[in-house]
């Protein structure tokens, strides 16, 4: 498993590690033991690449555009 904690993680990292976790689950050649570590990681790691993606979606929320749709700039999201 990762050194990093699931909070230091990128979305990239998180991802890619999500798809080990439930690549070995999904061949269930893990004791008993590992698989519930295994599964508790993952459904952390679930949750990280959730909130990253709300976090982008909050971003491209921010941007402003003029009448046309054209992006003008961005306006600070609050909360982040």
């Amino acid at each position: 498993m990762s050194e990093k904690t699931v909070d230091d993680l990128t979305f990239e990292e998180a991802m890619a590690e999500l798809e080990r976790v439930v690549g070995q689950l999904e061949r269930g050649d893990v004791a008993l033991d590992d698989s519930i570590k295994l599964y508790e990681r993952g459904a952390a790691l679930k949750k990280r690449c959730e909130q990253k993606l709300k976090e982008a979606e909050e971003k491209v929320h921010a941007i402003t555009t003029d009448a046309e749709g054209n992006a003008t700039g961005s306006r600070p999201v609050e909360g982040l």
